[in-house]
C-alpha cells in the first residue's frame, strides 16, 4: 500500500563518516522510512557525511561551530538555525554530532531533534560510552534513540537495541557491534515520527499503534 502522507523532511546534523545518516539514505531506498533528506549539516568541513550527501544530490554545508569546541551556541547555532529553517527541516536527527545543543535550536525544534547515544541509558552518558561500558564490566550494552533535552544525553527515550558484552570484546569490536544496531534503531525511531505515533508523557515516550 502507498504511504500517501507528506514524507518527513529529515535534516541530519553529524560531524565525521556518517555510517547513521547512510542508514538513513538506505531505510528511504528500501521503502522503510517515509521521509526525504531535506539537508545535512556539518561542524567539520572534511566529514565525510558531506560527501555522502553530495553523491546523493543532497544539500551539502559545512557551518562552522567556531569559537566553541564542544557547543553549539550564539552566532553558530543561529547559522545552524537559518540553514534548517531555509530548507524547511521538520525533524532534525543527531548522527554523530559532536557538539551540545542549546535553548535556541532546542527551542525553535522542541520535540523534534533525535540523537542516537551508543549504550543503554541512562547508563554510560557522555563520549566514548562502548569503552565506559567494557571498562565498567557490563555484561550489556547497546544504543538509544532518544529526543535531546538541554542536558547530556537525558532526554526522552524512543528506541532502545540491547547489544551483548562479548569475553573477548576490545573496544573496536564491541563499538562496531552497536554501530550495527544504531543502524537499526535511527531509522525505526524516525518512522515512528513519521507516522506520527510519537507521544510524551513526562519522561516516558509513548508509541501509538500503527493505524
Amino acid at each position: 500500500m502507498t504511504d500517501t502522507r507528506h514524507p518527513l523532511r529529515l535534516a541530519v546534523l553529524g560531524s565525521g563518516n556518517g555510517s547513521n545518516f547512510q542508514s538513513i539514505l538506505d531505510a528511504i531506498d528500501r521503502g522503510t522510512l517515509h521521509a526525504q533528506v531535506a539537508c545535512v549539516i556539518s561542524d567539520n568541513a572534511d566529514a565525510y557525511i558531506l560527501e555522502r550527501a553530495r553523491r546523493r544530490g543532497i544539500p551539502a554545508h559545512h557551518v562552522s561551530g567556531a569559537p566553541f569546541k564542544t557547543k553549539l551556541e550564539g552566532e553558530a547555532e543561529a547559522a545552524y538555525l537559518r540553514t534548517l529553517q531555509a530548507h524547511g527541516a521538520d525533524v532534525v536527527a543527531l548522527a554523530g554530532f559532536m557538539r551540545i545543543l542549546k535553548p535556541g535550536l532546542l527551542d525553535a525544534f522542541a520535540g523534534r531533534i533525535l540523537n542516537i547515544h551508543p549504550a543503554l541509558l541512562p547508563a554510560f552518558p557522555g563520549a566514548e560510552s562502548w569503552k565506559q561500558a567494557l571498562d565498567h564490566g557490563a555484561k550489556i550494552t547497546g544504543c538509544t534513540v532518544h529526543l535531546v533535552d538541554a542536558g547530556t544525553d537525558t532526554g526522552p527515550i524512543i528506541v532502545q537495541r540491547a547489544v551483548p558484552v562479548l569475553e573477548d570484546d576490545t573496544p573496536a569490536t564491541l563499538h562496531a557491534r552497536i554501530q550495527e544496531q544504531e543502524h537499526v534503531a535511527l531509522p525505526e525511531a524516525l518512522q515512528l515520527f513519521a507516522e506520527g505515533r510519537i507521544e510524551v508523557i513526562g519522561r516516558r515516550v509513548r508509541i501509538r499503534k500503527a493505524s
